[in-house]
């Protein structure tokens, strides 16, 4: 049954789906590309499959917050009168986030392009759950697969995980993969 899920086998299946590998900074997100590769073959390597990498960059902050327990020394931000130096500060790190998502979709490129496998990247502007869950209905994707960063329920429970999000709104089967320990 797993194996009929995975490469589109049974009655009226379509071999080649789209596969979508959501990518971020963690190990736990290489380690879910590497195994979609190696066990999701049949599916991403027809002549019409398609494996896209996505990943997600952080919206743009237009508020710093600094935060400085009582006592310690607090960090100023030099602002003229007309706020040009907070501004040019946001765009730095604007800039900053753009430069790693590339490098990072970059690498997952090159270790698609190591196994022979035919990639596209794409990286949109959002908070990650909810450009995940976009973009499966944008690029019309059959699956996505992602990580697990292995939050204990405490931090799950607060902050939110990002692939609960996924498997409760992406309007496609979302695949966890769990890195051992």
């Amino acid at each position: 049954m797993e194996e009929e899920i995975l490469s589109g086998g049974g009655e009226g299946g379509d071999k080649d789906k789209k596969v979508m590998v959501a990518i971020d900074e963690s190990e736990c997100s290489h380690y879910a590309l590497v195994w979609a590769l190696d066990n999701l073959r049949e599916s991403i390597s027809g002549p019409d499959a398609q494996l896209l990498i996505f990943m997600a960059q952080p919206p743009p902050q237009h508020i710093i917050t600094f935060a400085a327990s009582l006592g310690s020394a607090r960090l100023y931000c030099p602002v003229s009168a007309n706020g040009i130096a907070a501004l040019d500060f946001v765009n730095s790190v604007q800039e900053n986030h753009k430069k790693l998502t590339l490098a990072l979709l970059d690498r997952a490129k090159e270790i698609c392009a190591e196994r022979g496998v035919k990639v596209e990247t794409i990286a949109e502007v959002g908070e990650p759950k909810t450009a995940i869950c976009d973009a499966v209905q944008k690029y019309n994707v059959d699956l996505v697969v992602m990580g697990e960063h292995g939050l204990g329920r405490i931090k799950r429970a607060f902050l939110g995980s990002v692939s609960s999000y996924c498997i409760q709104n992406a309007k496609c089967p979302v695949l966890v993969v769990k890195k051992p320990k």
